[in-house]
């Protein structure tokens, strides 16, 4: 389609889309060709507000209330804990889940139960949420990045086997915005290697791998309810598993180290552990949010289709890709990449400014992970160099180097989920934003 039709068309849809869906209180998209940048003082694409986030009613204000007037506010007085658990579990088709503190917690719970520590390496992707890595790092293991798939924004399953060494002890792949990792390659190299997968499920709620849920297929899955989240209690986390055994340690790891049926006055211990239990205020806040679930994601992934399909029609715009075992993704981000070359050579910055004085609320993502400062300060550190000697630390960063991924931070671009809960027209107004930018980018040379 060209960029002097596309407007046109998009009018079009727009008034399909209102005989299902009102439309919010916005001005239509002009025409790309004659309209001038609003970043040049002209009329934004879109002035009316996105939709808001979190949702709630009466629903959520009773539970809150009823675990008030209970006065059992702490997991173990109270149930609200335990029968969130449960629903969640069988949301997932899980038959264990163990809530925690947050969705950090969730992961860093996961690796305390199998073990990890010094000496031991961990694999991870390098386009991720600090947490991934702030996990391996408590408990002092080293993490080795594996680059990116360029197209899917995932960790590169074809890569992570050459990464692989005697200090392997674990891969941890993400299921990055709720798009699944390629599950079939890493499980399958994880059990020829003799080597566990837990996965980072924390953006990818009700996100499914050949219609099993994203979470249930390693040995735990880890899941965040930090106030982005699809499912979102402001924060906490939980972690699945089909593994009994493993859950029980999970479950004492994240109390202190005492076991689910110590009583209360009995001050002995399992094990090493910390306090990530969930309050029974959040628990209670999500059995309420979880109503929603199912036809908010419904909501999201229509949107989500719709935009890829306007998308594609933008020269040098690049929505993510899926893997085929994908059935279905979580859209809690919707990604997509900017060729700067059919942007007339125009920088990723100067394009976001661009699109947010269209009204878009766009974000930039990501950074290199691997090349953040504080890794490097940590590892020199005199306590890592005695663990893992001065030419590990030394070769760290070389040896580390993601130049795939250096390539998708410098073209990725997020829409949040919140965007994706509104009407088809707010689909339309993002792409007319960026077919009316593409029109006139030489006009933003050194702007």
């Amino acid at each position: 389609m060209k960029r002097r039709t596309f407007a046109g068309t998009l009018t079009a849809a727009s008034a399909a889309s209102l005989s299902a869906t009102p439309a919010p209180a916005a001005p239509a998209a002009p025409p790309a060709a004659k309209a001038k940048l609003a970043l040049h003082g002209g009329t934004p694409v879109r002035t009316a507000k996105w939709p808001s986030w979190p949702r709630f009613n009466q629903l959520e204000e009773k539970a809150l209330l009823d675990v008030l007037r209970s006065g059992q506010w702490g997991r173990g007085g109270g149930k609200a804990v335990t029968r969130f658990e449960a629903a969640y579990a069988n949301l997932l088709g899980a038959p264990h889940v163990v809530a925690t503190a947050n969705g950090t917690s969730a992961l860093i719970a996961s690796l305390g139960a199998l073990g990890i520590g010094p000496g031991d390496e961990v694999i991870v992707p390098p386009y991720t949420f600090v947490a991934t890595v702030n996990a391996v790092l408590l408990h002092r293991a080293l993490p080795v990045f594996v680059d990116s798939d360029l197209e899917t924004f995932q960790i590169d399953h074809r890569k992570i086997e050459a990464k692989l060494t005697p200090r392997t002890k674990l891969i941890l792949p993400v299921h990055m915005a709720g798009g699944p990792a390629n599950l079939d390659e890493i499980l399958a190299l994880g059990k020829r290697r003799g080597i566990p997968v837990i996965e980072d499920a924390c953006q990818a709620h009700l996100g499914e791998w050949r219609g099993k849920k994203v979470g249930t297929l390693g040995l735990t899955g880890c899941f965040s309810f930090q106030a982005s989240k699809n499912l979102n209690a402001g924060e906490g986390g939980a972690v699945c598993s089909s593994d009994a055994d493993f859950i029980e340690k999970v479950y004492t790891y994240h109390t202190n180290g005492r076991a689910r049926k110590t009583d209360g006055s009995d001050f002995s211990y399992r094990q090493m552990g910390a306090n990530l239990r969930l309050t029974e205020f959040q628990a209670a806040l999500l059995t309420a949010q979880m109503t929603r679930l199912e036809e908010q994601s419904k909501t999201r992934e229509t949107n989500a289709a719709y935009l890829t399909k306007l998308l594609n029609e933008i020269p040098g715009v690049k929505p993510v890709k899926n893997y085929e075992g994908c059935t279905r993704s979580a859209w809690h981000l919707y990604m997509f990449r900017i060729e700067k070359e059919a942007f007339a050579g125009v920088d990723k910055d100067t394009l976001l400014k661009a699109l947010k004085a269209e009204g878009i609320p766009i974000s930039g993502g990501y950074k290199p992970l691997n090349k953040e400062p504080f890794l490097a300060n940590e590892f020199a550190s005199p306590a890592w160099r005695a663990v893992y000697g001065d030419k590990t630390i030394r070769d760290w960063a070389s040896n580390n180097e993601c130049p795939v991924n250096d390539a998708l931070c410098s073209q990725a671009m997020w829409l949040t989920q919140t965007m994706l809960l509104g009407p088809k027209q707010d689909m339309e107004h993002v792409a007319a934003a960026l077919s009316k930018i593409q029109s006139q980018a030489a006009s933003l040379r050194g702007a």
